[in-house]
């Protein structure tokens, strides 16, 4: 938890109302809603109050739901809500599970949240495409930090937070461009 609570009224009360995007994790989306998530049908709910307070965009990181794949996958949920001309409301759901990686990185929410409204700005109508691009160029960063941290911290050694910094320079390629590794599921 990086937000000190007597801020919380801020970021909930004027910030979260005129972002266009919000990128909470579980943690998170519950202290801006005052609600708990155990399920799917919960953090579905949690992303309508969410879109209710202002964000047509809406994509919770990383939750402790069960994944479909199993235990060794995280969860992230996304929520696009789009008022057409006439009035109508269309929301785009997805769900999207990506390989655990058993290190603790520093930056990854800022770079996720950096790419996600670049993928988002370029496919402006295509949460599921935003949200492959974002989360497969996570997993390609993710991978080499923690081979190239593996690799400085020699064998049997668990890698140094100075060792796992994430990878951007070496990552540019997979940023700009990255391959599609991780599906997202239409909900």
């Amino acid at each position: 938890q990086y937000v000190p609570k007597d801020l919380l009224p801020v970021y909930r009360d004027k910030v979260v109302p005129v972002a266009d995007i919000i990128t909470p994790n579980q943690f998170e989306a519950e202290l801006l809603t005052g609600r708990k998530i155990y399920t799917e049908k919960d953090a579905l709910e949690v992303m309508d109050m969410l879109h209710a307070m202002g964000p047509e965009t809406v994509v919770i990181t990383s939750s402790d739901l069960q994944a479909p794949l199993g235990n060794d996958y995280l969860i992230a949920l996304g929520s696009h809500r789009k008022t057409k001309a006439d009035g109508t409301r269309i929301t785009q759901r997805i769900r999207v599970e990506s390989p655990k990686v058993d290190a603790v990185f520093v930056g990854t929410g800022d770079l996720f949240a950096a790419m996600l409204l670049a993928w988002t700005h370029k496919h402006p109508n295509n949460l599921k495409v935003a949200c492959e691009k974002t989360v497969s160029a996570m997993q390609h960063v993710l991978q080499r930090t923690i081979k190239s941290a593996k690799v400085q911290a020699g064998e049997g050694n668990k890698p140094n937070s100075a060792q796992l910094e994430l990878r951007m320079v070496q990552s540019k390629k997979d940023i700009e461009n990255p391959e599609i590794i991780v599906k997202a599921t239409v909900l």
